[in-house]
């Protein structure tokens, strides 16, 4: 099987590429290389070559001999969405529409799309929400996510499968480090600061899932029978690893020696919602999660130990989505529509 994953360069790309690499798949990494500058460790296995493209330039030719997408490349959390929420539908939502039509114009035979358990947005307190559950997006970022998810859906037949991985909050350590997501963000302030303040109660819940997880599952849905798993939208993740924001700080800070933990008052921020994740076991027998988030906080902290992080580090462009798009535009490299601007490749 020769694929092809978006957002190589990415915090789950990276891990994705020798991961699908290391399981015989031919796999060919895309990226338009916003986040290269980061590179917190080195990792050893197999490296996949890498297409340098933005996709909303990815034309039919590009696609041609490929036999699955996983499509992984987006605006990728909620702040860098609501910077510039028109954007965010143009790139996420049109963009990725367009890669599809393109994909099944070339004859690729299947498209693994990367969702978000954040369509679900808001439930209540009592329930656990399922595939079938109504979706609620608070933010353009998962706004698109149900918007690609809606104009895929009926594209999926016989020649051309669409499924949908709708993932938990990521968190664990990739090489390609993110410090902008809850369990990573609270380990680096652990490990850094040796203390942790939460800026609500910690009451809102999240459903969390490993990286390494994340790559089982796009692996899974690339294997799985096309009857399985066509139109199917699937919550990645397991049903244990729903936790409260203060029950993962607990998690943390129990990890780190000395860690003193600092609850805040209640949040204006409403997004809170338990997840059920039984679907994708019942579709795809072979996924079931290897990690927790005890575990992934002690992979955490081992990372750091051995690469001695500092809180430079930490706090480094590179690993926050944000500040890295917004460094970018400050020196003049990425234009207001966030490509590469002219004559970049020639500085």
């Amino acid at each position: 099987m020769r694929v092809l994953f978006t957002g190589a360069d990415g915090y789950i790309g990276a891990l994705l590429g020798p991961y699908l690499l290391q399981r015989g798949i031919e796999a060919v990494g895309l990226d338009t290389g916003f986040y290269r500058e980061g590179w917190l460790y080195p990792m050893s296995g197999p490296r996949p070559h890498i297409i340098t493209k933005d996709i909303r330039d990815i034309t039919v030719e590009d696609l041609q001999g490929f036999d699955a997408i996983a499509h992984l490349a987006e605006l990728s959390n909620d702040p860098l969405g609501q910077q510039n929420p028109g954007l965010t539908h143009e790139i996420n939502h049109k963009g990725s529409v367009d890669f599809a039509n393109n994909a099944r114009k070339a004859g690729v035979k299947r498209f693994v799309y990367m969702s978000s358990c954040s369509v679900y947005g808001v439930g209540k307190p009592e329930e656990s929400l399922d595939e079938t559950s109504p979706v609620n997006p608070q933010t353009a970022y998962a706004e698109c996510k149900v918007k690609v998810e809606n104009d895929l859906t009926p594209m999926n037949d016989a020649s051309f499968t669409t499924c949908f991985m709708r993932n938990a909050t990521a968190y664990g350590a990739s090489p390609r480090q993110r410090f902008d997501i809850v369990l990573n963000d609270l380990s680096g302030l652990a490990w850094t600061t040796k203390e942790i303040k939460l800026l609500s109660d910690g009451t809102p819940w999240r459903p969390l899932v490993h990286a390494l997880d994340m790559c089982q599952a796009v692996y899974c849905a690339l294997k799985a029978p096309a009857e399985k798993v066509g139109g199917q939208a699937m919550n990645v993740g397991s049903t244990e690893q729903n936790y409260r924001v203060i029950d993962i700080a607990k998690i943390v800070a129990n990890e780190f020696d000395g860690c003193e933990l600092v609850v805040g008052e209640p949040s204006a921020d409403n997004r809170s919602y338990r997840v059920n994740f039984d679907k994708i076991q019942k579709l795809m027998p072979d996924f079931e999660c290897q990690w927790t988030a005890e575990k992934g906080a002690a992979q955490m902290h081992r990372m750091f130990k051995a690469i001695n992080m500092s809180e430079e580090v930490f706090k480094a462009a590179p690993y926050t989505r944000l500040k890295m798009l917004m460094q970018h535009k400050a020196n003049n490299l990425l234009t207001d529509d966030l490509y590469w601007s002219t004559g970049t490749m020639d500085l």
